[in-house]
């Protein structure tokens, strides 16, 4: 299996040039078959969706257009699984396999509290590679090339995928495992990789690590940075300019969700990501009236799967505020998500009647001259009201005698954007922390009862 991209023509820009350009009718011919399949898939194997199905009055075979199957269907939220599986230990009513067929389990990163737990069949984790191999190639990615990953292998599923699509591309796989930080930037200078797979603030990380132990990192040997697991070089132009002058090489990333698929590899363009439509079904709403959103605007993701048979996810709700657009400028006909996510409907506080997103926030920090990308989100709540202050690292370039004007601009560049103040407190160079998954951006600090009632709404 991983000996057929040798086959491919290395010149071509396309994965797979047929599916990657079929045209918009066509796809949906295709997502309408597979969407059909899915639901009687999960209705015949998993008592859960037999229930939701039932209760909501439609069969799988009254789905007859995708306008059936978004307005029939009931939503599915990731809530609903994790009190399933606490109910009934491991996977709840929602495995629709044979634990037989199980080839490997991992779990979500449980930032927001409970880990979900997720089972793959061994054909769900070829299809889930399938996708990263896509992204690999887009970016210029080939099978010659050398993967150093620089993580620790735990339950997370994130770079797992990444692992089974290195496979799937048939390159070469260098695990760092759980070594320090100086302990990466001597194996890669011992190894010589081409491509460093982690978080994208790692990448950055590592680099400043690099220049402590007097390596210039740049001068490694890289030829691709790729990343996942938090917004990254097509979400924040100015994180991808940082990474690939830190490491000489040129930076993608991969949006996914751990528990539904790898279904979004970063543009060539470099300015979003398409959504594998082989692999998945996806469209948007509006997440306060549930209508859905046409092209062009903005609205929540919601996801059907056809990578994981295991645990089918189907009509999932994302979360994540997405700008989808039906055209771009690579010439690949798949969904095109601009800017990647844009924000969260759960990652949202409301500051004097103003919804501020995260995202949002992070954008405009990505975009100030001194400032770099650490930085954190410190919720609290004053005389009854939310508030946000910014702490942010300024880059090491920067005076401190420069730190108070730098953080007034700011400030004022944050306002004239999203309409709202902010405070911004800056902070000397590696005084934030530094995380080798997921970087920790929210710090609440509001009290517990607080965000108990906000969590629930």
């Amino acid at each position: 299996m991983s000996m057929r991209p040798f086959l491919r023509n290395q010149d071509s820009p396309y994965w797979n040039r047929y599916y990657e350009t079929m045209p918009r009718r066509q796809l949906d011919e295709l997502h309408l078959h597979r969407i059909r399949a899915v639901l009687q898939h999960a209705y015949d194997h998993t008592s859960f969706y037999r229930r939701k199905l039932d209760e909501a009055g439609v069969l799988p075979g009254d789905i007859r257009s995708l306008q059936d199957f978004k307005r029939k269907v009931p939503l599915m939220d990731k809530d609903e699984f994790i009190m399933l599986q606490e109910e009934r230990p491991i996977y709840g009513e929602t495995l629709a396999v044979d634990p037989d067929f199980i080839a490997q389990h991992c779990e979500t990163s449980g930032t927001t509290g409970i880990p979900l737990r997720i089972p793959y069949t061994g054909y769900d984790t070829e299809r889930y590679g399938e996708a990263w191999a896509c992204a690999f190639w887009w970016l210029g990615v080939r099978p010659k090339d050398r993967f150093y990953f620089a993580f620790n292998w735990g339950p997370f599923a994130g770079f797992w995928s990444c692992y089974w699509g290195v496979r799937r591309l048939g390159a070469t796989v260098i695990p760092g495992g759980g070594q320090n930080s100086e302990g990466h930037i001597r194996m890669i200078q011992r190894l010589k990789p081409t491509v460093l797979i982690c978080t994208p603030t790692y990448a950055l990380h590592l680099a400043e690590v690099g220049r402590a132990m007097g390596v210039d990192t740049a001068s490694l040997g890289l030829r691709f940075t790729f990343h996942a697991g938090e917004p990254g070089p097509c979400a924040i132009p100015a994180m991808r300019r940082q990474i690939e002058e830190a490491w000489g090489a040129r930076s993608g990333e991969l949006l996914g969700l751990a528990e539904v698929h790898a279904f979004a590899p970063s543009c060539p363009t470099q300015e979003g990501v398409h959504v594998d439509e082989t692999g998945c079904f996806t469209w948007s709403r509006d997440p306060e009236t549930g209508d859905e959103v046409p092209p062009d605007k903005i609205g929540e993701n919601i996801i059907t799967t056809y990578v994981n048979n295991a645990q089918p996810l189907i009509n999932y709700r994302t979360h994540d505020l997405v700008e989808r657009h039906n055209e771009c400028a690579c010439g690949r006909t798949w969904a095109f998500l601009k800017g990647v996510v844009l924000g969260r409907t759960d990652f949202m506080v409301t500051i004097r009647g103003t919804n501020v997103y995260q995202s949002a926030v992070e954008n405009i920090i990505g975009h100030i001259e001194g400032l770099s990308t650490h930085y954190e989100l410190v919720l609290t709540r004053v005389s009854g009201m939310d508030r946000i202050c910014v702490r942010a690292e300024p880059v090491p370039q920067v005076p401190a005698d420069q730190y108070d004007q730098l953080a007034h601009t700011a400030a004022g560049r944050i306002h004239e954007a999203i309409k709202v103040r902010l405070e911004v407190e800056l902070v000397a160079p590696g005084t934030l922390p530094r995380y080798e998954l997921k970087t920790r951006r929210i710090i609440d600090q509001r009290p517990k009862e607080v965000r108990r009632v906000l969590d629930r709404v």
